[in-house]
């Protein structure tokens, strides 16, 4: 882990993830009634409660809108869920001017074009580790991990380390 990745993580108070790719492994699945399915790594779900512990804020901003993913927010606790928004830059500047924030306390978790503008603006973007080539060129940082598999909760353990909470985080489940 780079010593850039963890100055930038140092400032960070809110963490916003998109959902396609980056908290499931990108797969849509529809059942023939129309509904569909997504897949979510627990792994991911812990790290996210664990910033949350911390004192991280939490959001979410994805471009497609499904019951889905306001469950999973809800059953972890994620106080701010924005869906049907590809303008994710509006929406995150939006929620900037709620919570009194600048974009250098952000760190932004993508995977496609879409997250492009919030990962090129915030102060610590990051890209998993199969998002689209584009975006990983312009990210901060890649995760090692593919998105659906962990690469979230690698992000959360990220900003935990660098500002020096990773350990007591995890010191709180022995």
């Amino acid at each position: 882990m780079s010593n850039d990745l963890l100055q930038r993580g140092k400032a960070i108070k809110l963490a916003v993830f998109d959902v396609d790719g980056v908290l499931t492994d990108g797969r849509l699945y529809f059942l023939e009634d129309g509904s569909e399915f997504k897949t979510f790594n627990t792994l991911d779900g812990q790290g996210i409660k664990m910033l949350m512990n911390a004192g991280v804020q939490t959001a979410i901003i994805s471009g497609r809108k499904t019951p889905v993913v306001e469950r999973r927010a809800k059953n972890l606790g994620i106080p701010h869920l924005f869906q049907g928004r590809e303008d994710k830059l509006v929406v995150l500047d939006g929620l900037l001017a709620q919570l009194g924030l600048s974009y250098e306390q952000v760190a932004y978790l993508g995977d496609d074009l879409p997250d492009l503008p919030v990962i090129r603006r915030v102060g610590l973007g990051m890209a998993v580790a199969n998002a689209a080539d584009f975006v990983r060129e312009h990210a901060h940082g890649v995760t090692r991990a593919r998105g659906g598999e962990g690469a979230a909760r690698e992000f959360c353990e990220l900003i935990l380390r660098a500002q020096g909470r990773l350990d007591a985080a995890n010191a709180a489940y022995l």
